[in-house]
């Protein structure tokens, strides 16, 4: 399907670098570096149903003990670092389009959610990180009776 639209890796670019501003507007990254070189962001999905949060992080090629997942108030951030397979000296490339060095993301959660029983699993490229929200969170419906 991509394939089908040209311009759309030129908008998940901008996408990216807006949400890079964002997050830096609103101070999501304490700690971060004067320099941005070689980072990159990792597509992210963030859903929710009644119960939990759910949050999937596309970050092929990278093990998973590479991958730094912490949770502060109600801030979710992964953190890592994509390392070069192998670099050639007599290789010359005619294309770089995957991004290695470190990446970083921060993620405001929609609810609050209980830190103690969170689960995270990374499979085939895929990091996914399940957490229950607290029951202060998850909501009480309130029936309205006829007056």
């Amino acid at each position: 399907m991509s394939s089908m639209i040209p311009w759309r890796g030129e908008v998940d670019r901008l996408r990216n670098e807006m949400e890079r501003l964002y997050d830096r507007f609103f101070d999501l990254r304490p700690f971060r570096r004067f320099t941005d070189e070689g980072e990159w962001m990792p597509s992210v999905d963030v859903s929710e149903t009644a119960k939990e949060v759910i949050v999937s992080a596309e970050i092929p090629g990278v093990e998973s003990k590479d991958i730094d997942v912490n949770l502060q108030g109600n801030v979710l951030t992964i953190k890592g670092e994509r390392k070069r397979e192998h670099e050639e000296k007599d290789e010359n490339f005619h294309r770089v389009e995957r991004s290695y060095g470190s990446f970083y993301r921060a993620l405001r959660l929609p609810s609050e959610v209980d830190g103690d029983r969170i689960k995270a699993t990374y499979k085939k490229g895929v990091l996914k990180i399940t957490m229950p929200k607290t029951k202060k969170a998850a909501g009480k419906k309130i029936e309205i009776t006829a007056g």
